[in-house]
């Protein structure tokens, strides 16, 4: 390539970054999606946050992605993997919210009935 052909904006220049593009939020979504199974333990509320968090920049990322799937096709991988890992953090975080409404409501049934 010429010193003229990278001052001109008509000539292509992204064959030399072929396979080496990050999507935005990759590590992001990795680390969200990760963090979201860990804190579903603290009462499900982080592994919500997190989950819902990483979902939606995987979304994103999604999007950057089929804008040119060759440039960005392994680092989406980094992505994928911590969406998977949102989804099954979240659907933890879910069921134990959902198992800690049902302990509550049961402790607070059970005191209202040893009050009679």
């Amino acid at each position: 390539m010429e010193t003229n052909d990278l001052l001109d904006p008509t000539v292509n220049q992204s064959n030399n970054n072929f396979g080496n593009g990050q999507v935005p939020n990759g590590t992001a979504v990795l680390v969200l999606g990760i963090i979201s199974i860990v804190g579903c333990i603290f009462y499900g509320i982080p592994g919500l946050i997190c989950g819902i968090i990483a979902i939606v920049l995987h979304k994103k990322d999604k999007a950057v992605y089929l804008s040119n799937p060759s440039m960005y096709e392994a680092s989406f991988k980094n992505s994928k993997a911590g969406n998977v890992c949102a989804i099954i953090g979240l659907s933890l975080s879910i069921l134990f919210v959902l198992i800690l409404i049902f302990y509550i409501f049961a402790i607070f049934t059970a005191f209202s009935m040893l009050g009679r």
